[in-house]
């Protein structure tokens, strides 16, 4: 890993492997780590976030995730960012303070979402008290208003930040408002904060506007193809750029009509990668053999720009 190195590029929204009878997986983890690096080209991770089913794991099982892929990602991984929120403050804590002992190279927090904080004070106080039991790690927000329900404006929540937060490092930026998105790179004058954006198929909007990467599921098996769309981007040859987006939307269209999620998105993977993820946790449940069918025949169907 690659310690105060700016996070920035492609980070794969982690899934995590479990076993048919719904236990987690850890023996293929050192797999899907060499699967994203040399396959897809994706070496940073983000462990047990919405994609992981996080909020879905006891604690105990998020500690041993968390300190598999650190293990298995040194000298082959730059960033292994740990998602440590919790419904519960506490449990947040315990698992910031775990994530700073292995050596994770960030850690990232959702709002709390039975709960609720109410205005910005009331989060940045929740993310403080996280954050401060780990106070030599890079921290992160994980915003994510359509699943938290948690609509404070990320530009808002910016102000004054790092005096309450030293550690703060930027936010995983999870929604479809570009204004809010587009005030904080704005106002972020001094490039001190990295914004990830986390709607896989708006992507190069947010490119457009200053994002510096993203985090999402689809990196995990379209990595690959994304990184020749931030290559086009960057050249620039928009055009081109316009197409990987727009295949990726084609396909990610297609796969939501027929009922898209973290079940599906274990089922692509499994097919994808040839390393079994395994089924989704209650209340969560497997995807359908015909879907499976469905979105497996729509991928082989699309003519990327690279010709594979």
């Amino acid at each position: 890993m690659t310690p105060g190195k700016k996070l920035q590029g492609l980070v794969a929204a982690t899934v995590t492997p479990m076993t048919p009878d719904g236990q987690i997986n850890l023996s293929v983890i050192r797999q899907y780590v060499d699967y994203l690096v040399s396959e897809q080209k994706v070496k940073h991770v983000f462990v047990n976030g919405t994609t992981g089913e996080g909020l879905s794991l006891s604690i105990q099982e998020r500690k041993q995730l968390a300190e598999e892929w650190v293990r298995q990602g040194k000298d082959k991984l730059d960033h292994v960012i740990i998602h440590v929120g919790a419904l519960s403050l506490p449990e947040s804590q315990e698992l910031a303070k775990h994530a700073a002992a292995i050596g994770a190279s960030g850690i990232a927090v959702i709002a709390p979402s039975f709960f609720k904080p109410t205005n910005k004070d009331e989060l940045t106080a929740f993310l403080q008290k996280v954050a401060s039991e780990a106070p030599g790690v890079p921290f992160y927000y994980y915003h994510i208003p359509p699943l938290t329900g948690v609509k404070i404006h990320v530009e808002e929540l910016l102000d004054g930040i790092k005096e309450r937060i030293p550690t703060f490092q930027g936010v995983k930026f999870s929604d479809t408002d570009l204004l809010d998105l587009a005030q904080c790179i704005n106002k972020n004058e001094r490039e001190e904060f990295a914004f990830l954006y986390g709607v896989d198929e708006q992507l190069l909007s947010a490119l457009a506007i200053g994002a510096d990467g993203a985090v999402g599921s689809t990196y995990n098996y379209l990595g690959r193809k994304t990184n020749l769309m931030l290559q086009a981007f960057a050249k620039p040859d928009l055009a081109l750029a316009r197409k990987y987006q727009f295949l990726t939307g084609e396909f990610l269209s297609y796969v939501v009509k027929l009922g898209f999620g973290v079940a599906q998105t274990k089922a692509v993977m499994t097919f994808v990668s040839g390393i079994p993820m395994g089924p989704p946790r209650l209340p969560l449940v497997d995807a359908s053999e015909e879907f499976i069918v469905k979105a497996k025949a729509k991928l082989d169907s699309i003519v990327w720009p690279d010709g594979n």
